[in-house]
């Protein structure tokens, strides 16, 4: 009865939903990232550094000049610099795509980990430098439970969402977005027709890191205001997951991504939960629970969703 009354009194608190909302937000960038490179035919296993250094970078700039959306903004750079070198291992010079993914997570682990106590003198996390502060948008917030929900909440957040129309749009609605998934489908009748295979492919790869990048900068300077080592936690690969769960649709990536967001938001709220008193040892059972969510959602959907025909095989031209 405990855990039905606590489940019950999180489900009907608005900042359930307020959480969820926070807790996907990284994923629905990183997983938006995800879709980029991957209709376009190129694997992106990397977004887990990508999110990693974009993390450290947006908290070092913050750090070094007080503006947290500096630090977003050379997040990004640093974001499009990772991509960059995958898409020219993997496009250019035809690279195994997994280990060049593979390579970019263990060079973000090993710059960060290593730059920690130079710039901020001691290893592990760091003090609380600045983070984005929440907005709150006029005549929304005024609302009953639903202004609780969405009327105060960090720009990134917002920004979030509004990526997932801008992808959405740009995917189907455009000539450009046609061109995308045509290379991702077929690249030879592509290139037939006169598309840049190579172009369309690179220009893919490069907005996965940067939206990738985003969601990292969110993690510290939008939610946390400091960095730890290895703070995105395999975020990375549960935004992959929600991306083949939502059949990689920018809108079907975002609901996936809402899904674990919520299990995430569930985790918390569970753990601070005045009725079940979570004891120290058995937290860590709860943290597993986003992970248990996408291995049990991502076996069971997992033959139900169809790539595009021509991901993660090297394009070469004839």
């Amino acid at each position: 009865m405990r855990w039905i009354q606590a489940i019950f009194d999180i489900l009907t608190n608005p900042q359930f939903y307020k959480i969820t909302l926070t807790a996907s937000t990284p994923f629905i960038f990183a997983s938006l990232g995800g879709v980029f490179s991957e209709i376009t035919g190129v694997v992106n296993i990397a977004l887990e550094g990508i999110m990693l250094m974009g993390a450290f970078t947006s908290i070092v700039f913050t750090f070094y000049f007080g503006s947290p959306w500096l630090g977003v903004l050379m997040a990004i750079i640093v974001g499009l610099g990772m991509a960059w070198l995958h898409a020219w291992a993997s496009i250019k010079w035809y690279g195994n795509q997994i280990v060049t993914g593979t390579a970019l997570i263990l060079l973000a682990q090993g710059v960060t980990g290593f730059l920690m106590e130079p710039i901020f003198g001691r290893p592990g996390q760091t003090d609380l430098i600045g983070k984005i502060e929440e907005i709150r948008v006029p005549g929304i917030s005024e609302i009953p439970f639903i202004g609780k929900v969405i009327g105060e909440l960090n720009p990134l957040v917002y920004i979030a969402f509004g990526a997932v129309v801008f992808s959405w749009f740009l995917i189907y609605k455009t000539v450009l977005g046609l061109r995308m998934r045509s290379v991702g489908e077929n690249p030879e009748a592509a290139d037939t027709l006169g598309v840049n295979v190579y172009g369309i492919r690179y220009f893919g790869v490069l907005m996965s890191g940067v939206l990738a990048s985003l969601g990292g900068a969110f993690l510290s300077v939008g939610e946390l205001g400091q960095f730890k080592e290895l703070m995105t936690g395999g975020r990375g690969f549960i935004a992959l997951a929600a991306m083949i769960l939502g059949n990689w649709n920018p809108v079907g990536a975002m609901l996936a991504s809402l899904l674990f967001g919520a299990a995430e938001a569930m985790n918390n709220q569970l753990q601070s939960s005045p009725i079940l008193h979570v004891s120290a040892s058995t937290k860590p059972l709860f943290n597993m629970l986003p992970f248990i969510v996408t291995l049990v959602v991502v076996s069971g959907f997992i033959g139900r969703t169809r790539p595009p025909a021509a991901d993660g095989i090297p394009y070469i031209k004839e």
